[in-house]
């Protein structure tokens, strides 16, 4: 007698999870040690599977592709300025809802939302600390705190970093990864950040102080329009989407196509607008490499 095709197609997938389930099982009766869940994952970039300790091990970039993946603001301190060398500096701005903004979600909801998950005040980290033994003010932006956007703590923290750094003498080296921008909701309160951070930089010029600006995927809108694009040296990571407004805005604005790997770092590099593109890997070593020869310090 036939058996019901529902029958029949499930059959295999019961042999298989028999199987499965015998293989699981050694000598004894014991069962061994289940595998560990989400260990591989998808490079949006290449679209392969990629292992996640793999990827951890290369310091969050595709094994397949070179993409690079965001990482925290936490990470990129541990990764770029000497272990136990740094101390954060203006924890005590927190940001206000000088509008009572209210899209989609209250903004004030957003912010505690975003300061639960990530532990931060804002979007942004800034302190003192060493590479390689060279002192210097170091500030990061998080992408995970509303997409890095600059609000004013953001922009009062640039300020005062840069400051700081005037004030001690130091270089100040500042890492972007704001793909939110001027943060819209606070209005015209984050677009005075763009001048603030502008005029600041201005300033530390005038008294011979070096910044190093490294843009990272993403680095847009305000940010990219103000302090980020004012580097005395402008490094960037590979692949990063950098600019002001997003590309596809650009195309129905201008009604017309752009140059493929437009808004790339690569794009920019080649465009004399970044000096060097640098795999996260090469990041401090290359950093080193520009304060040392820029502050005179040797080799």
């Amino acid at each position: 007698m036939k058996k019901p095709d529902d029958l029949e197609d499930a059959a295999p997938d019961l042999a298989m999870r028999d199987a499965l389930d015998r293989s699981s099982r050694v000598e004894g009766g014991r069962r061994r040690r289940d595998m560990p869940d989400n260990l591989w994952m998808q490079c949006p970039d290449c679209a392969r599977m990629i292992y996640k300790p793999k990827v951890a091990e290369k310091m969050n970039v595709c094994p397949e592709c070179n993409y690079h993946f965001e990482i925290s603001s936490s990470e990129r301190v541990r990764s770029l300025v000497d272990e136990g060398s740094f101390d954060e500096h203006f924890t005590n701005l927190r940001p206000l809802d000088p509008l009572g903004f209210r899209a989609l979600k209250a903004y004030k909801d957003r912010l505690a939302a975003a300061q639960a998950r990530t532990g931060l005040a804002d979007a942004c980290v800034v302190g003192i600390g060493r590479m390689d033994g060279i002192e210097l003010a170091f500030g990061v932006s998080d992408s995970r705190f509303l997409r890095g956007s600059m609000g004013s703590v953001v922009g009062e923290k640039i300020f005062r970093a840069t400051e700081l750094a005037r004030d001690r003498g130091l270089p100040f080296v500042f890492v972007s990864g704001s793909g939110g921008g001027a943060r819209m909701d606070e209005g015209i309160f984050s677009l005075m950040q763009m001048a603030k951070t502008s005029a600041a930089l201005a300033d530390f010029d005038r008294h011979g102080g070096l910044f190093i600006s490294v843009l990272t995927n993403p680095t847009m809108g305000g940010a990219m329009a103000s302090f980020a694009a004012l580097g005395d040296v402008i490094l960037a990571e590979p692949k990063a989407l950098i600019g002001f407004a997003g590309p596809n805005v650009i195309r129905q604005t201008i009604k017309s196509e752009i140059p493929d790997g437009f808004q790339t770092s690569e794009f920019l590099l080649e465009h004399g607008f970044v000096d060097k593109i640098v795999n996260r890997e090469d990041l401090r070593a290359t950093l080193v490499y520009f304060l040392r020869m820029l502050l005179g310090t040797g080799d």
